[in-house]
């Protein structure tokens, strides 16, 4: 990206998914209320501080407003929901907020130059999604693998507890059990 308000939001982004996502407990709940209440009023301001200007400026200061509430919103959901489906959906909400905001920014040019930075701006998104998409699939892929091994050590347990015989084997057993989560 070559805008650095559009860095600065993949950076808050990229931070909030990276983040330790607390429980929903009570106080999570009150976190991710406050979040979303912080981010309509910062809203609020942003989008004021924009009626002082017109045509694309204008257009440009909302979508930035929006996009930066979006940030705020996303993350807090992602952080309440504490899954990666949610953090995948934040992620994908944040680029679409960019592009809007990438977009606005072409509406000032014309000709060339603006379908260029059309063409950027949807390369930018599509490349934040796909991202989001491929680190989903990462992560899936390592829980899988990490299942595999675990039962593959299990089952590696169980017959080394079959030389033991009586109480020896059933405490192996169980140690095994206990181990390996089954």
């Amino acid at each position: 990206m070559k805008n650095p308000f559009a860095m600065i939001l993949m950076s808050a982004a990229i931070f909030g998914l990276t983040g330790q996502a607390m429980a929903a407990t009570a106080e999570a709940k009150a976190t991710y209320k406050a979040a979303n209440e912080s981010a309509s009023a910062d809203y609020k301001i942003a989008h004021a501080k924009c009626n002082n200007l017109k045509d694309n400026p204008k257009d440009v200061c909302i979508a930035e407003a929006k996009a930066a509430r979006t940030v705020i919103e996303a993350n807090a959901n992602a952080q309440y929901k504490d899954t990666l489906a949610a953090r995948t959906t934040a992620a994908k909400d944040i680029a679409d907020a960019n592009y809007d905001v990438e977009k606005e920014k072409c509406g000032s040019q014309s000709g060339n130059a603006k379908d260029v930075c059309i063409k950027t701006a949807k390369a930018n998104k599509v490349i934040a999604v796909s991202d989001a998409k491929a680190d989903k699939k990462v992560i899936d892929a390592r829980v899988d693998a990490n299942e595999d091994k675990n039962t593959a050590e299990y089952k590696v347990a169980l017959e080394k507890c079959d030389a033991a015989t009586g109480a020896a084997k059933d405490a192996c057993v169980t140690s095994a059990k206990k181990h390996f989560g089954k």
